[in-house]
């Protein structure tokens, strides 16, 4: 499981230690429906992802838990933002108002752009170097990170706050790609396909081309 869609999961069971009574239904089914909903929106199963969120939320919601729906939120967020659609986590901040959490705050700093605001020390480890390195290094730190959508938010953010670079775009596309991720693919896709048009590059611009209408099929056979 990757890191960023196992997040939810560890933070969700954290205070279930080993040896001790097993987890409550609400925590468990929150963690796995979390889960879910990140695979098929990174799919592009939007119905079916949605279903998903909202049985989480409800979970987390029926048991009264204010810190772990803002937190659900706040994951959606991230999966939205890792598909360069710019949400601005407004769900999050409304819940976080009421129960304060230092790392959710963190990471909504992070998500949202304000890297100045970010208390690095509280992100996830896979994101400290970036927000600490100097805005022309970023790019190039890219590569090293392991986990895929940790490395595909980080170039969507990127991309974001214009820090971004044709390698970047290049390196997103290929991440989606090997994962098999169709809504960010088509994204970057298209994107590298506005460069290739630009540079008036004929071959590059037709095999884009392709590969766009490739994906486009795949997500009209699973909407």
């Amino acid at each position: 499981m990757k890191s960023l869609l196992a997040i939810a999961v560890v933070i969700l069971l954290a205070a279930c230690g080993s040896g001790g009574p097993p987890p409550p239904d609400w925590k468990t089914d929150s963690a796995e429906l979390i889960v879910r909903y990140q695979k098929h929106a990174l799919l592009g199963e939007n119905t079916l992802a949605e279903r998903y969120f909202q049985q989480a939320i409800a979970a987390t919601g029926g048991a009264g838990r204010v810190n772990e729906t803002a937190h659900l939120w706040l994951v959606r967020c991230a999966t939205r933002r890792a598909m360069l659609i710019d949400d601005s986590c407004t769900e999050y901040a409304s819940l976080a108002q009421i129960e304060p959490n230092a790392a959710n705050d963190a990471y909504f700093q992070f998500l949202t752009l304000h890297w100045d605001a970010v208390d690095i020390a509280l992100l996830p480890k896979q994101h400290q170097n970036l927000v600490s390195a100097p805005a022309a290094a970023r790019p190039a730190l890219l590569s090293s990170i392991d986990d895929p959508l940790a490395r595909l938010l980080d170039a969507s953010l990127l991309l974001m706050r214009q820090e971004a670079t044709p390698d970047t775009l290049s390196l997103a596309t290929a991440t989606a790609s090997d994962q098999g991720w169709r809504q960010p693919l088509l994204t970057y896709l298209i994107l590298q396909q506005k460069q290739a048009a630009a540079r008036g590059n004929a071959a590059e611009l037709s095999r884009l081309t392709l590969r766009i209408q490739l994906v486009e099929q795949s997500l009209a056979d699973h909407p």
